[in-house]
C-alpha cells in the first residue's frame, strides 16, 4: 500500500507565523514517515507558497534572504507563471488551483483503480492537508475555503467552524444561544472607537468593573491582549487591539480587583461524537498567559490533569463539548475556561480551532495525559479529516 502523501501546510501572513512554524517542525518531526510521505508547504509573512525544499529551510528557522529572492512568486489563474504541471519536486512555488478533482480522486493510495489527477491538480499533489497555520489568513475559515473549492481534505475545522471560532464576538454569541456560561463582555468597533472615544469608554464601564481584558475579536496566541485595571489604561489597551481587528472584544476580569481567575484548559478530539480530555491549569508566570508566558518564557506552570474535583473535571469536559459543537467544530480543538477562585464558577472562555502544537503546547500534552501520545494524535486527525471529507462527499449538490 502507498502512503498517504500529507501536506504540512504553515506560516502565513498572520501575526503568530513563527508559533505556527514551532508547530509545524514539532508535527514534521513526530508523525509516522513510515506510514505517511510529508510534504512541507510554507507560506511566507508575504503570502508567497514555497516549494518543499525551501519549505523545510524555512521550517529549520534558517530561510536567508536569498531563498526569498530565488523563490519563483506563482499567482493562482496566471498561466504564464503557473504551468499546469508544476509540482513540488520540480523546486517551484506551490499552487492550490480551485478546482475540484475529478469523483473519485481524492485518495487515491486506497483507489488503485482511479483515473489519474488532471494536471493542473498536481500543482499541489497531496492527499491530505494539516493546516498548521494559527491566526488570520489560516484559522480563520479562509485557508479551509481554498481547500474546500480545490475538493483537498483537510485536518481541522470547516469554513464555519474556523471562521466562528476565529471571532470571539461571534464565538461568544453562539455560546451564549447554546446556554453555556460566559464572562461579561462588550464588543466595540475600531471605527466606533476612533470617532467616539468617550462613547465607547461609557459602554464599557457602564456594562462591567474592572478589571477587564481588551482583547482583537480575531486573533490568537494572546496577541494584542491587556489587562486593565482602571480608566487610565483603557485607551492604550483598545488602541493597541485595534492594530489588529476591526473589532474589539473587552471582558470583565474573573474573580475582580482582588483574586485572578484559575484558567483551565481541555483538549476535544472528534467529529460528530468528540471526545474530552482531561483538564489542565495554567499558572503565567505574567499577569496572565500572554504570548510571551505562551512561547517564550519557561515561568508558567502547566498542572496536568488540573486540581478540580471529579465534579468539576467532569463540569469541564462536558462543556467543552458543548463548545466545540456550538461553533461547529470539527478535528481538535482546545477549549480554555475561567473559573472564580472563590466561588469555584466555570465560565466557558474561548475555543481555539488550530491549538498550538509545540513542545510545551497544552493540546498534545492533554491528550498525552490522557493515552494518546503525540504520534498517535496526529495520525488520529489525519483519520479524522479524511472521514469529515468522504462525509461531506455524500452531499448532493445539484438535483
Amino acid at each position: 500500500m502507498k502512503k498517504l502523501r500529507v501536506g504540512i501546510l504553515f506560516g502565513g501572513r498572520s501575526g503568530e507565523h513563527e508559533v505556527s512554524l514551532l508547530s509545524a517542525a514539532s508535527v514534521f518531526k513526530a508523525i509516522d514517515q513510515n506510514q505517511y510521505e510529508v510534504v512541507p508547504i510554507g507560506i511566507t509573512k508575504e503570502g508567497r507558497w514555497l516549494t518543499s525544499a525551501d519549505a523545510e529551510l524555512l521550517l529549520a528557522g534558517n530561510f536567508a534572504d536569498k531563498n526569498v529572492r530565488a523563490t519563483q512568486a506563482l499567482r493562482a489563474g496566471d498561466p504564464e507563471a503557473t504551468p499546469a504541471a508544476a509540482v513540488l519536486q520540480n523546486g517551484q512555488a506551490v499552487v492550490v488551483p480551485p478546482e475540484p478533482h475529478q469523483a473519485g480522486t481524492g485518495l487515491t493510495p486506497f483507489q488503485s483503480d482511479a483515473p489519474a489527477r488532471r494536471a493542473s491538480d498536481r500543482a499541489i499533489n497531496v492527499d491530505i492537508i494539516f493546516p498548521v497555520l494559527h491566526g488570520t489568513f489560516g484559522e480563520d475559515g479562509t485557508i479551509q475555503g481554498l481547500l474546500e473549492l480545490a475538493d483537498i481534505p483537510y485536518v481541522g475545522a470547516g469554513v464555519l467552524g474556523s471562521a466562528a471560532g476565529m471571532d470571539k464576538d461571534i464565538m461568544k454569541a453562539l455560546f451564549r444561544a447554546a446556554g453555556l456560561a460566559i464572562v461579561k463582555h462588550v464588543t466595540i468597533l475600531r471605527g466606533d472607537w476612533e470617532s467616539q472615544p468617550k462613547k465607547a469608554q461609557k459602554l464599557v464601564e457602564s456594562k462591567l468593573k474592572y478589571p477587564v481584558f481588551v482583547k482583537p475579536a480575531n486573533l490568537g496566541s494572546s496577541v494584542g491582549i491587556s489587562k486593565v485595571r482602571d480608566r487610565k489604561e483603557l485607551g492604550r489597551a483598545i488602541g493597541e487591539a485595534a492594530k489588529f481587528d476591526r473589532k474589539i472584544v473587552v471582558e470583565e476580569g474573573v474573580g475582580g480587583k482582588k483574586n485572578k481567575a484559575r484558567e483551565i484548559e481541555c483538549s476535544v478530539l472528534g467529529n460528530d461524537k468528540p471526545q474530552a480530555s482531561v483538564p489542565g491549569e495554567i499558572v503565567p508566570g505574567a499577569e496572565f498567559y500572554d504570548y510571551t508566558a505562551k512561547y517564550l518564557d519557561e515561568g508558567s506552570q502547566l498542572i496536568i490533569p488540573a486540581k478540580l474535583s471529579k465534579a468539576e473535571t467532569k463540569e469541564v469536559q462536558e462543556l467543552a463539548i458543548a463548545g466545540f459543537r456550538a461553533v461547529d467544530c470539527s478535528g481538535l480543538a482546545r477549549v480554555d475556561f475561567l473559573m472564580d477562585p472563590k466561588s469555584r464558577k466555570i465560565y466557558l472562555n474561548e475555543i481555539n480551532t488550530m491549538p498550538g502544537f509545540t513542545s510545551i503546547s497544552m493540546y498534545p500534552k492533554l491528550w498525552a495525559a490522557s493515552g494518546v501520545s503525540y504520534p498517535e494524535l496526529i495520525g488520529r486527525l489525519i483519520q479524522l479529516g479524511l472521514e469529515r471529507h468522504a462525509e461531506k462527499k455524500r452531499n448532493q449538490y445539484s438535483r
